[in-house]
């Protein structure tokens, strides 16, 4: 138990600082919104793109690591998608707003720090492997049933340009765009320059995280209090199971097991509520979520850290 104190809750005292600060005033909420903007911008992207461009591709991107993951996440957003239109009498977009939840785990400021924290720098491999993809895939999910069910009559083509259009306004797809692209032509970037983009990357995590205390407190526990809890369940609990079976079927290597898990157990991101306010769909239940979710993280994946011994 005191292991997984020491893995867990640092990154929640960070995420409680940040929380603590704005609540109290100490740190306004537009210092967060700049502090955000300059993670999630700059920062974050620069991580990543780091990641993406120095990773043994051939080694790191294989079906049964992506494959394990993303049928747990697809099946988790069809059980949000279909959950709240047909248990809870959500409108068709609520509900695709709601299985955006249950589909985007908070992949890179939680799974990331808590993967580190439990298993090493060298665990991380799989986890980049996996967030090179997360959003595109959510993004071209989410967006693509969306406009679906919204019955704009796009044709196939305008549908294609919107869901492009929407991903590649992401700096996160951007970055990992780069980073493809230099580990794909062997471009040698001067030290300078990547040391520093290290630099930069170096800060991500531990400012992301305080960051995300600050932008919860402007959240609230409103809206339909099942339907939060639904989303936490299959985020948290169903999720995380799916990938347990599919990458024990794969025979994941404990490395990549324990990624693809991990990451799979985590809340849903910002993300989430970002797109649930493009679309002005339940908007009230997925900040909720997020909020609640993040908070009973520290438990459930302390359960999971546990019975991944």
């Amino acid at each position: 138990m005191s292991i997984l104190l020491q893995v867990i809750l640092p990154v929640f005292i960070v995420i409680g600082f940040g929380y603590l600060a704005v609540w109290q005033k100490w740190f306004s909420d537009s210092g967060v919104e700049a502090l955000m903007k300059f993670t999630q911008t700059f920062a974050i992207p620069c991580l990543l793109f780091r990641a993406v461009s120095t990773l043994d591709l051939g080694q790191t991107f294989h079906f049964a690591l992506l494959g394990s993951f993303y049928f747990g996440a697809i099946l988790g957003f069809c059980l949000g998608l279909f959950g709240a239109r047909f248990l809870f009498k959500r409108t068709w977009e609520d509900s695709v707003a709601i299985g955006f939840c249950c589909l985007f785990s908070n992949s890179v400021l939680l799974g990331l720090p808590i993967t580190e924290r439990a298993y090493g720098t060298a665990a991380l491999t799989a986890n980049f492997a996996i967030i090179a993809v997360h959003a595109p895939i959510a993004y071209g999910i989410g967006i693509t049933v969306m406009e679906l069910v919204r019955g704009r009559g796009l044709t196939g083509g305008q549908l294609l340009r919107k869901v492009l259009r929407s991903m590649f306004k992401n700096s996160l797809v951007i970055a990992l765009t780069f980073g493809f692209t230099v580990n794909l032509s062997g471009i040698i970037l001067p030290e300078i320059l990547t040391d520093g983009i290290d630099l930069l990357a170096r800060g991500a995590l531990p400012a992301a995280l305080f960051g995300l205390g600050g932008v919860l407190v402007r959240y609230r526990p409103e809206g339909d209090l099942r339907v939060i809890f639904y989303i936490c369940a299959v985020s948290l609990l169903v999720h995380p199971a799916l990938v347990w079976v599919t990458g024990s079927y794969f025979e994941l290597s404990p490395t990549d097991f324990r990624s693809a898990i991990l990451t799979a157990a985590m809340a849903p991101g910002i993300n989430a509520y970002i797109f649930a306010n493009m679309y002005g769909s339940a908007r009230r239940v997925a900040a909720s979520a997020v909020l609640i979710s993040t908070a009973l993280t520290i438990f459930t994946a302390s359960f999971w850290i546990y019975a991944l011994g």
